[in-house]
């Protein structure tokens, strides 16, 4: 079952669940719409440049902008200098985060070029980052990481062995390589490994879809958290869920009106923050959220057929307008006896004699 907490250091993150980081996706409305929804124990960003960071980019800090209803919460930081990471670090403390994390798992091209899980092919690299971001900040210092960049050089256990004696105090794993992207298995037998080599904190991430997954990844590995990725993108109440079977053994299922608020609250949130990527936010966010909505085909049409922010909410107010239309007119069910003309009863088969 999952556990009730963990702790890095002197944070308790209650319950043992964390949001991943997940690029365009744990902005500071989304990480709020998962914790208003209640079950998570830790908020991450979205990963941060640490060279956008050190030169002050105003794209690269508005990711890590985020309200005081969000704690706990950590940053999540790329880069392949140790000397920027640190400073980045540095700066990720001064404002506020109670942690930060070293991205060591992204796979995208130009993410691999200058750090995430290109990183893994360089231990005495990530040796150096992890000196430099320890003594930089006194906050609790985090990796996240794969299982190596290929099948033939699988290194969770040694980087996290590493990551250990250098100070870091807990470690994420996505046990999938840098090759593998997101496909195929995850393979959590790599997870387990992680959690009887060392004595930090190990959390399990890769393949939770369901709070049933995750009370199975914690008995089959031991971990001491779960993190939930992609799965929190197409269902945002899983934490919520996870909490509700942890005590009961069953959770609720959100009903349409349920969705309807969720979706109709968290695109409004997005239009009234006039942020310069809002159409692109919510067509992507449509693609992944209306999969679990009935009909959510034809609502993932008309969004993305929107042209601005207020076309996407009403299509999505006439959407769940129209299905709830639906739900309120009766269908008759066969056999049900109807009046005749002659003020009598008689079901459907005996009209069509």
């Amino acid at each position: 079952m999952i556990p009730q907490e963990y702790k890095v250091r002197d944070l308790t993150i209650r319950p043992a669940t964390v949001l991943a980081p997940m690029a365009g996706v744990t902005d500071t409305l989304f990480r709020r719409v998962i914790r208003g929804l209640g079950g998570c124990g830790l908020l991450m960003t979205e990963f941060t440049s640490s060279e956008g960071i050190t030169r002050s980019a105003k794209k690269t800090l508005r990711y890590l902008y985020f309200q005081p209803d969000e704690h706990p919460i950590t940053a999540q930081l790329f880069g392949a200098n140790p000397q920027v990471m640190a400073e980045a670090a540095k700066m990720v403390e001064d404002h506020g985060f109670d942690a930060v994390d070293i991205n060591l798992g992204c796979p995208a091209k130009k993410v691999v070029k200058c750090g995430g899980s290109g990183l893994l092919r360089d231990l005495e690299l990530l040796g150096e980052i992890f000196r430099a971001v320890r003594s930089a900040v006194r906050i609790p210092l985090t990796i996240k990481l794969r299982a190596g960049w290929d099948d033939k050089s699988i290194v969770a256990v040694q980087v996290a062995q590493l990551a250990e004696s250098l100070g870091v105090e807990a470690v994420a794993v996505h046990p999938r390589t840098r090759l593998q992207g997101y496909s195929g298995h995850a393979d959590w037998d790599i997870i387990a490994a992680v959690k009887q080599a060392v004595k930090i904190p190990v959390i399990g991430n890769g393949d939770i879809l369901t709070p049933e997954d995750a009370s199975r990844i914690v008995a089959e590995t031991n971990c001491d958290a779960v993190m939930i990725g992609r799965a929190a993108a197409t269902n945002p109440w899983i934490f919520s869920q996870m909490a509700e079977f942890r005590v009961t053994g069953s959770y609720r299922q959100p009903t349409d009106i349920d969705r309807h608020r969720l979706l109709s609250g968290y695109y409004k949130e997005i239009q009234m923050a006039a942020q310069p990527d809002a159409i692109g936010k919510m067509k992507q966010f449509a693609c992944w959220f209306t999969h679990g909505v009935g009909n959510g085909s034809e609502l993932r049409r008309t969004v993305h057929a929107a042209r601005t922010p207020s076309e996407v909410l009403d299509a999505v107010e006439r959407f769940f307008a129209s299905q709830a239309a639906a739900r309120a007119t009766p269908e008759k069910a066969p056999g049900l006896k109807e009046p005749a003309e002659d003020g009598t009863e008689h079901t459907p088969l005996q009209a069509a004699r």
